[in-house]
């Protein structure tokens, strides 16, 4: 996805995005819920929109709390809904609860999701696309893939000659340190 080094430059939400977020490893559950909720979102949309509607879907989701959302009701689907700052989609907000439900679950048989994608690291794109279709609701191959990208566990995300590349780069993401190879 190395075109994103071009389409991104000064944009104002793609730039601040590619720059600092795209493709640096993440282990902060919230961050990597927040980010699998996104690519959720987004799906069969442009990023932009997924962009234009993150602070209302941060606010609307409780900061994607896990345990919050993993104990939201048909009320709050009702709220979510009804609510015009976020993508309304019912399919995909069931599928956010219901994901959040499955990584509170990963504390205790991985302690984390960080620690779930790490213990499944590293592996080919389509077995971590039928490891996230077992796992996660509403999780396709575009989703997946981007999921990945964007949190630095599959290279790609950005061109070597892109400085955001050598920032990524500097902190060793998880497909630096098994040696999966550049962009």
């Amino acid at each position: 996805m190395s075109w994103y080094c071009d389409v991104a430059f000064g944009h104002p939400l793609h730039g601040p995005y590619h720059d600092d977020e795209y493709g640096f490893p993440l282990t902060d559950e919230a961050r990597l819920f927040e980010r699998l909720c996104l690519e959720i979102f987004q799906a069969g949309l442009s990023w932009e929109i997924g962009l234009k509607t993150r602070a209302g879907m941060a606010w609307a989701f409780d900061g994607f709390d896990v345990d919050t959302v993993a104990a939201y009701r048909e009320r709050d689907v009702a709220r979510l809904l009804g609510d015009a700052r976020i993508i309304r989609n019912r399919r995909k907000v069931a599928a956010i609860i219901d994901n959040a439900a499955r990584v509170r679950e990963m504390r205790t048989s991985h302690e984390g999701f960080a620690s779930w994608i790490d213990a499944h690291h590293p592996r080919a794109l389509d077995d971590w696309v039928a490891l996230f279709r077992s796992t996660f609701a509403f999780t396709g191959g575009e989703i997946v893939r981007e999921f990945l990208l964007s949190t630095g566990h599959i290279p790609g995300a950005h061109r070597p000659d892109c400085p955001t590349f050598a920032r990524i780069a500097d902190l060793n993401p998880p497909w630096m340190r098994s040696g999966l190879g550049g962009s």
